[in-house]
């Protein structure tokens, strides 16, 4: 990776691009990044091995060809829930009739389907409600056996083969990663992704198990999409490394009026954890087939960056939708002019954690308060986990955030966390070099020019993680 980062973003939101049929070609991914693209999804719900280790390849060479970080996000798959096939291929359901849900493989009909996953029989109740092809037909369990549940049709409509399933009342005993999934990390690691994206979490158990598989190579992104996660949040964020909202089957799984109040709730758990958090789907979804979005899709992006979010996603917008330059572009400009606004500046430091009563968070407050008090130009802070910038970052200072690291990893993490400009430099020699290092980056990656100031962070003895102790102030020659 070249030393030198020529672009720059013009703003704190992170951004991520979900990479597909409409973004395969290097040239329209080199695209997308230059429009504002921070870090790359690839969801593993599609595509092959071979697909995905072919787009890694381009992510890398563009990184390479700019000298700038790139974050890459492989998003599992987790347990996908259906029901079988129908001897027609679909069948209409009315409000008030029974339909059965049993084990048999046998086509169905207007009576009943396959519903091949006993785990769902046994450990639904008398009450139990059952969403299908994305909560549009609910069902409603009224007698439970071994093998079968009878239900009554509460929202009828048509169904046809394979549509998915929901159950928001129970927590099922189905562990988040299938054998798909665990061939899917085997890959992903050894390609050197920087993010797993954990679908299907309930319980704290599910985080464990992923980040014992990870043993540290990738940060696990847990994703609340399952009431049940909600219910747990504080374990699974214990354990977590960074999260996502993930609004689509949350959306399904909860009631519509409930999933902006738990987007809020989330990322100020997250915020007060210093975890990156991400708000995604449906964020401009009316682009997959417009070149512009609806006004409540950009007030949609504001407002996820009103409430603190460090990143916002795009996912068919720029996976298979007409426009996916367009998207990226659009929500950059959406991210940027939120930021100017005074009401999100005001809005920012009120919402500001209390620093927690550690060296470190004291240390990374302080750099917060004294870059404000001299108007410094940034905050350069030297990293080799990345600790030390995301705790400067959990404070939400007004001063650009520099992440220096002479860890290629961290450097691509640091992509998703707010206000970093990550840069890749040699580890500090001593408390001089340190600062030399840190004026060099402020003023050759356009941050501050001669005789201006910054503030520089670090951990003393360098490259020991978990370190954040020491404060310089710097004036750039």
């Amino acid at each position: 990776m070249a030393s030198r980062i020529p672009i720059r973003r013009r703003r704190r939101t992170k951004m991520i691009a979900t990479l597909g049929p409409s973004s395969t070609a290097p040239e329209v991914i080199e695209r997308l990044f230059r429009a504002g693209a921070d870090i790359f999804r690839l969801n593993f719900s599609h595509g092959s091995h071979e697909d995905h280790a072919a787009r890694i390849a381009t992510i890398r060479e563009i990184e390479r060809k700019t000298g700038r970080p790139i974050g890459i996000l492989a998003d599992v798959q987790g347990p996908k829930l259906r029901v079988g096939k129908f001897a027609g291929g679909r069948v209409q359901l009315q409000a008030g009739q029974t339909f059965r849900l049993d084990l048999s493989p046998v086509p169905g009909d207007v009576r009943r389907v396959q519903l091949p996953h006993p785990e769902i029989i046994s450990a639904a109740r008398i009450g139990t409600t059952l969403l299908l092809d994305d909560g549009k037909l609910r069902l409603g369990v009224t007698r439970k056996r071994d093998d079968h549940l009878e239900t009554e049709v509460l929202v009828g409509g048509p169904l046809s083969d394979r549509k998915g399933v929901n159950v928001p009342d129970v927590a099922l005993p189905i562990p988040a990663l299938t054998e798909k999934d665990r061939a899917d990390l085997d890959f992903v690691l050894e390609q050197g992704v920087e993010f797993i994206g954990l679908s299907f979490v309930q319980r704290p158990e599910d985080v464990a198990e992923a980040k014992a598989i990870a043993n540290g190579r990738a940060w696990i992104m847990v994703k609340m999409e399952k009431p049940q996660a909600v219910e747990q949040m504080d374990g699974i964020l214990d354990l977590a490394d960074a999260v996502m909202v993930a609004r689509g089957d949350l959306g399904v799984e909860c009631p519509p009026e409930e999933v902006p109040l738990i987007q809020k709730r989330i990322i100020r758990a997250a915020r007060s954890r210093g975890l990156p958090v991400v708000v995604a789907t449906q964020m401009l979804e009316s682009m997959i087939s417009a070149p512009t979005p609806t006004r409540a899709e950009a007030s949609d992006v504001a407002t996820a960056v009103f409430d603190g979010a460090d990143a916002v996603m795009l996912s068919a917008e720029t996976a298979a939708g007409q426009y996916p330059f367009e998207a990226v572009n659009i929500m950059d400009r959406i991210i940027a002019r939120t930021e100017q606004d005074p009401g999100w500046r005001a809005n920012t430091d009120n919402a500001r954690p209390e620093p927690r009563h550690t060296s470190s968070d004291a240390i990374a407050a302080a750099a917060r308060q004294v870059a404000s008090t001299i108007d410094a130009q940034a905050i350069a802070a030297f990293t080799s986990t990345g600790s030390t910038a995301l705790r400067v970052a959990r404070e939400r200072p007004g001063a650009p955030i520099i992440g220096l690291t002479a860890n290629e990893c961290t450097a691509r993490r640091l992509a998703l966390v707010w206000g970093v400009h990550p840069v890749l430099s040699k580890e500090p020699a001593s408390m001089g070099d340190m600062v030399v290092k840190g004026i060099r980056a402020a003023g050759t990656e356009g941050f501050a020019a001669p005789g201006e100031e910054v503030v520089v962070v670090a951990g003393v003895p360098f490259g020991t993680p978990g370190t954040t102790n020491a404060l310089r102030v710097a004036r750039v020659e």
